[in-house]
């Protein structure tokens, strides 16, 4: 790739207009807060509250920094909840057998790697659609882990699962942490992922290969390769969230995450990400994500039924994708 070319993509996009495009997540993250805080002043501010958001966001909000880089490169990945399900029952199965919390999430994250790595595979060698590929992965990563798990839950011995339970506990036994250690771990793989996606040449030719694929291509970008790694990339953030979710549960249920893929959709489409890609980043994600965890936690606390919430959700993905287009209409 070209200095020029390299230069005038790294920049991607002023910093006037990032913080526009953070803005809008903002706002309706205090919407939400304020909204809730009128209804339910005591419960939703209170500190226990607070660390249920915040472990909520976990499974989520790491699921949608994965989906961040896929929907930023141009893509889309409709299977990273039957993935995440399936990564549950694989580290179940690990610890059920004997092996440590390592291996269960090594096992976890490989699991993803490999479902990734098929969707990219498919994606660039068969030139088959993103959305086509990634929805036959969502039926057959699914199937797997209700084969595997036998219909059944996995439930692993209460000693080989502490350590998980513990890491994703939302009051630690360390008060000083706060949150549960796994929040912790969350903000910290947001950061990396944030550096890798606007300070590493990967991340450069992600956002490349999003705005332009065939100008990508001129300028020497390996489309093929990147997109391979993107969707791995996001197949490894499902494993981690599958490991994660595993540890909230306190059993491997191959029928569990149904419909998360949405909610991880709609974190980084609300966090200021593009359809089109080319644009979006981790900071607007992860307000996305926290966003969406505190309607969910508002609308308990307010005996609001689910039904309500989806639609409420519902709408925020049309509007975001409705202001993005007219946005780009506009330019």
């Amino acid at each position: 790739m070209s200095d020029v070319a390299m230069k005038t993509t790294e920049a991607g996009e002023s910093w006037i207009v990032r913080i526009g495009r953070l803005a809008a997540p903002f706002l309706g993250l205090l919407v939400v807060i304020g909204v809730f805080t009128a209804i339910e002043p005591e419960a939703f501010l209170s500190v226990r509250n607070g660390q249920t958001i915040a472990i909520q966001t976990v499974v989520v909000g790491i699921g949608a920094i994965g989906m961040c880089f896929v929907i930023i490169a141009g893509g889309i990945d409709l299977s990273i909840g039957s993935v995440i399900a399936l990564a549950g029952v694989v580290a179940a199965m690990m610890l059920d057998a004997g092996q440590g919390p390592t291996v269960a999430i090594l096992a976890a994250a490989a699991t993803g790697i490999a479902c990734g790595v098929v969707n990219g595979g498919l994606i660039t060698g068969l030139r088959i659609p993103p959305f086509i590929v990634t929805l036959g992965m969502l039926g057959i990563a699914r199937g797997l882990a209700k084969l595997l798990a036998d219909n059944q839950r996995i439930a692993p011995p209460p000693d080989s699962i502490g350590w998980l339970e513990g890491f994703v506990d939302k009051t630690p036994d360390a008060t000083w942490l706060l949150v549960a250690p796994a929040v912790w771990a969350f903000l910290g793989v947001a950061i990396l992922a944030g550096l890798v996606l606007r300070k590493t040449p990967f991340g450069v030719h992600v956002v490349a290969i999003g705005s332009s694929e065939p100008t990508a291509r001129l300028c020497g970008v390996r489309v093929t390769r990147t997109k391979i790694m993107v969707y791995a990339l996001c197949g490894l953030a499902a494993g981690l969230a599958g490991a994660v979710l595993l540890g909230r549960l306190g059993v491997g249920d191959p029928t569990t995450a149904v419909g998360l893929e949405l909610q991880i959709i709609a974190a980084v489409v609300i966090g200021g990400a593009s359809l089109s890609g080319g644009e979006g980043g981790i900071l607007g994600t992860m307000i996305g994500a926290f966003m969406l965890s505190s309607l969910d936690a508002g609308c308990n606390l307010a005996g609001i039924d689910n039904s309500i919430q989806d639609i409420i959700i519902g709408g925020i993905i049309v509007a975001a994708v409705t202001i993005d287009g007219i946005r780009h209409r506009g330019t």
